[in-house]
């Protein structure tokens, strides 16, 4: 048995997201009839290796979240070379899921606990007008912003801390304790790039921490804020969990 590892850029638009959703039967994706990008790929690869395939990735990610470097890896008894299960992929694959490289690893590999930090970023466009072609991508956001504001006050969330101020309202994540290990706000013209890597995330952790820099950064929260939100450990405190279409898994280390 073959342990294959892949990477995958998807635009997540189309998609309830990478899971497989289990029981959606009266959803209102599945109404919008919308399929996970994990079960598109793992129908395509049956097709490629006449077997049942189940993927591991190594995290989920929401409807609307894009990514350029999601990994994933599956055991398979076929002898296809790498290089030609990437080009039948990418032959059979919607356009805007691509897989970037196929590579064999040992069997021991798992994409989600080998996993050691993961990097996201959330993308900004900042000005008075909305953008056609990156509409699906960016979060449009047209108030004047005081990055520098926002550097120094996102510094205090470096390190190990109980991140439940900023996890899903409604989520009940008995351990709410993760290590963030970077954090960068680039500016490069009217686009506004918030780098986040950690040991792991809470659900929409990433999107509650950029939704409260952007108070910050408006003057709608004041200076000091977001040490006592990270303390408060109350989601309420915090600012506003924003849209999806901006956020963007960027790479995986291990």
């Amino acid at each position: 048995m073959r342990n294959l590892k892949i990477k995958i850029e998807y635009k997540g638009t189309n998609y309830c997201g990478w899971q497989t959703q289990k029981n959606n039967r009266n959803t209102r994706l599945q109404t919008l009839q919308r399929k996970s990008i994990q079960e598109i790929i793992e129908e395509i690869l049956q097709k490629i290796l006449q077997e049942k395939v189940k993927l591991i990735s190594s995290g989920r990610t929401d409807a609307g979240v894009h990514a350029l470097g999601q990994v994933a890896n599956f055991k398979t008894t076929s002898n296809i070379i790498p290089k030609r299960l990437q080009k039948s992929l990418n032959d059979l694959l919607p356009e805007d899921i691509v897989v970037t490289s196929v590579e064999e690893v040992g069997g021991d590999f798992h994409s989600r606990f080998n996993a050691k930090s993961k990097v996201y970023r959330y993308t900004i466009l900042n000005r008075n007008y909305p953008s056609v072609f990156l509409k699906d991508t960016v979060y449009f956001y047209p108030y004047p912003l005081d990055i520098r504001l926002m550097r120094k006050e996102s510094r205090v969330l470096i390190g190990r801390h109980d991140f439940k101020s900023f996890q899903a309202s409604g989520k009940k994540e008995i351990d709410t304790i993760r290590t963030i290990k970077k954090i960068k706000i680039l500016k490069n013209k009217d686009l506004i790039f918030v780098d986040i890597e950690g040991n792991g995330f809470l659900h929409n952790m990433v999107r509650s921490i950029v939704g409260t820099l952007l108070e910050i950064g408006r003057g709608r929260l004041r200076r000091g804020s977001l040490k006592k939100i990270l303390l408060s450990r109350d989601r309420k405190a915090a600012g506003p969990t924003l849209p999806a279409r901006g956020l963007c898994l960027v790479k995986v280390n291990y």
